[in-house]
């Protein structure tokens, strides 16, 4: 008798095209500490979850050892790989052993950002920075993020380009970023931090990017869904899911910075109330 309810369950799960393994492991979801990350990876879970009846575990942690996890498979899948050229390291070193979901969304990008505040007419581009009064304002001082990430090491690669030896570049974290930024505005003091787009700040502050006339930090980027091999033949609905997953920037940013003054659960809520076709899209692969 016994037995024979174990295949009568077995025997539902398959016609209803549910993998033992599906049950059994939960999705794993590799994210770092970034706003942009942050928003997406919670809101693919929650669907994941919801809508799509698998138990996620979200797993934070730097870049590097998420793009190690993918290649072991100790990691299903992440949505922040930097391309073509902030994460391009270790999509050389990885590439042959991940899976690219597609394109999440565009023209995001890298930069130093100051102020509004700070004079354009005294620093309009990096290479302004090597000003003795300029380097005086700033304290000797770039305020980085987590030493990990792309732009930290594009950054770095920057400071020599430009020769801005008597820099120090500061090495911190995403809210640390934020946080120094923060206090720099409330003080009218001027500071640049290491930033990118999209980000809940350019809604918060009145925030410009400096040139960068030598192009070391590269032009725009695309974000991408990357899984490890084998994911989609696992689980190909969900996988179909994130590939169809595309938000515009302006209304990723818009989300970010909502989620910034309320919490991520309850901008995660108003994204998907507001956007029905959308999401129905990426869930179905339906126009409706």
């Amino acid at each position: 008798m016994r037995n024979a309810t174990v295949k009568l369950i077995v025997g539902l799960l398959l016609t209803l095209g549910i993998s033992l393994g599906a049950v059994a492991e939960p999705i794993k979801i590799g994210w770092t500490a970034w706003s942009d990350a942050e928003f997406v990876t919670k809101l693919a879970a929650r669907l994941i979850e919801k809508r799509m009846g698998h138990e996620v575990k979200l797993i934070q942690t730097d870049i590097a050892p998420q793009y190690q996890g993918l290649a072991t498979g100790s990691i299903d899948f992440m949505m922040m790989s930097w391309q073509p050229i902030t994460h391009e390291d270790y999509m050389n070193k990885v590439g042959n052993n991940v899976v690219d979901l597609g394109i999440l969304y565009g023209y995001a990008r890298l930069g130093w950002v100051v102020p509004d505040y700070v004079p354009q007419s005294r620093v309009n581009s990096i290479a302004d920075l090597n000003k003795k009064s300029i380097r005086e304002k700033l304290e000797g001082r770039i305020t980085g993020i987590d030493p990990g990430a792309g732009l930290t090491r594009l950054s770095k690669k920057a400071v020599e380009v430009y020769g801005l030896k008597d820099y120090e570049l500061q090495i911190s974290s995403g809210a640390g970023m934020t946080a120094a930024l923060e206090r720099a505005i409330r003080r009218n003091e001027w500071i640049v931090v290491t930033g990118w787009s999209p980000h809940w700040m350019f809604g918060a502050y009145k925030l410009r990017y400096l040139q960068d006339p030598k192009g070391v930090l590269g032009s725009y980027e695309r974000v991408h869904v990357i899984a490890r091999r084998g994911f989609y033949q696992q689980f190909p609905k969900l996988a179909l899911m994130l590939s169809r997953m595309f938000l515009p920037i302006d209304q990723l940013q818009h989300a970010m910075y909502d989620a910034q003054q309320r919490s991520y659960e309850k901008a995660i809520d108003t994204f998907i109330k507001a956007h029905p076709h959308q999401i129905s899209y990426w869930l179905t692969g339906e126009l409706k």
